[in-house]
């Protein structure tokens, strides 16, 4: 099949990448000339396991290919994505902008009939609106279907979550467009999931908004287990055998961060606030978020009673391992408020590290962990990297002026890190009063 992707970020290129290694002829746009280029020539514009060598073995046998000409793209493909931004405006309402030129776009290029398909994260009724921009601006007399395809991809397993989903979402009021996009999915193995386009948007906002709340219930639990003398893994390995909840999100840690979780649960309250409902399970779910980042910040207050000229050493930038993203990365918040305290910042990330370049200021970055470690007062683990699970800790403790450790995932046992000689503090599993 001819297949266009608008928009070249995490969800697109994985979606092109994907579908061009399932044998289509996949053309990937962005209005990014500079990205496209990159692209073009096996540069990658983020980092993601296992997509360079895709992106490079499908533009070799030429079912993938990229372009800044958005009309080129929306001539090529019979079934057009839409995977531009959806950023949070300032009052964390959807920015759909980009969205809507798109549609604007595609009203006046085409020629014949499309399956236009959003699958960036939405509110609810966008497909009513790109399908309103694209009649009242069709410069021809041709049909075309609105589809809802929303994505479950996970950044750091992204061309795993695309080619092994645990369901395809398709929503869309066209038998034809059913069947088109059902065509095009069909090398992939997983519960197929067919409803109005409505419903195929909500699937989206609710699926991440719960998994939010998973999150911050687990800190929740993991500040009374600091205040009781309990072990947060411990009880979250308890509740989480129950086949009903599962173990997965019940981490405890820093709090979430990224470009889906904040943002979507952050803009599901705004939607329901659209249609009459107050979401306060998800307005007491994005403040806990928040205070979690507050309350890891006292734990290094209280550590070293004062922050003033501490050299304090970060290990983790990126909002999870095996990405350079830092959107929305608990790091931000955390060593942006250990500066305002006078703390003298060095840190360190496999990946992130020209990414946080960009935001920070006044920090300085190390090439490993143990340039990091060097003469720090304390270590603060803020991203459960596998490099960082694997450290030579003599060596750590060696190098360290003060051999604390503040572990922000609880990557470490505490008994096997004590017994290495540190004072470690972990989330949930250590007495703060």
């Amino acid at each position: 099949m001819k297949i266009s992707v608008i928009g070249t970020g995490y969800v697109g290129l994985a979606t092109a990448t994907v579908f061009a290694e399932l044998g289509n002829d996949v053309i990937g746009a962005d209005i990014d000339k500079d990205k496209i280029d990159k692209l073009n020539n096996g540069i990658m514009p983020i980092f993601e396991p296992g997509l360079q060598e895709l992106v490079e073995r499908n533009v070799k046998e030429k079912r993938l290919r990229f372009t800044h000409n958005n009309k080129e793209v929306i001539g090529h493909g019979d079934v057009i994505f839409i995977c531009v931004g959806t950023p949070p405006k300032d009052n964390w309402e959807v920015e759909l902008k980009y969205v809507e030129n798109v549609a604007l776009e595609i009203a006046q290029n085409i020629r014949s009939y499309k399956v236009i398909v959003h699958k960036s994260t939405v509110p609810v009724e966008t497909g009513d609106k790109v399908k309103k921009i694209i009649k009242d601006n069709i410069k021809e007399n041709v049909d075309f279907d609105v589809v809802s395809n929303p994505e479950f991809l996970r950044e750091g397993t992204a061309i795993e979550d695309t080619l092994e989903p645990d369901r395809i979402v398709i929503g869309a009021d066209s038998k034809k467009a059913i069947e088109i996009m059902k065509k095009l999915y069909s090398p992939i193995k997983a519960p197929l999931i067919i409803t109005d386009i409505r419903s195929a948007e909500l699937i989206k906002h609710a699926s991440n908004a719960f998994l939010a709340t998973k999150i911050s219930f687990i800190n929740s639990v993991a500040r009374i287990c600091e205040l009781s003398g309990a072990d947060v893994e411990k009880v979250a390995d308890g509740v989480g055998y129950d086949k009903r909840i599962n173990r997965y999100f019940l981490n405890a840690g820093i709090g979430y961060g990224g470009s889906c979780f904040p943002k979507d649960s952050q803009a599901f309250v705004k939607i329901a606030e659209k249609y009459g409902y107050d979401y306060k399970l998800l307005k007491a779910t994005n403040e806990i978020n928040e205070d979690q980042k507050k309350h890891f910040v006292g734990m290094v207050k209280k550590a070293l009673n004062s922050l003033n000229d501490k050299k304090i050493g970060i290990l983790g930038l990126s909002f999870k391992p095996n990405t350079d993203d830092m959107r929305f990365a608990p790091s931000i918040y955390i060593i942006q408020e250990l500066q305002k305290e006078g703390g003298k910042i060095k840190a360190y990330d496999p990946e992130a590290m020209e990414k946080a370049k960009t935001i920070f200021s006044d920090v300085e970055f190390g090439k490993d962990p143990y340039e990091i470690a060097k003469d720090s007062e304390v270590l603060l683990i803020l991203t459960e990297w596998n490099e960082f699970k694997e450290l030579d800790l003599k060596k750590i403790k060696s190098l360290m002026k003060t051999p604390l450790i503040i572990d922000g995932r609880n990557i470490y046992n505490p008994e096997d890190i004590k017994k290495e000689g540190f004072t470690y503090i972990s989330v949930g599993r250590e007495h703060v009063v």
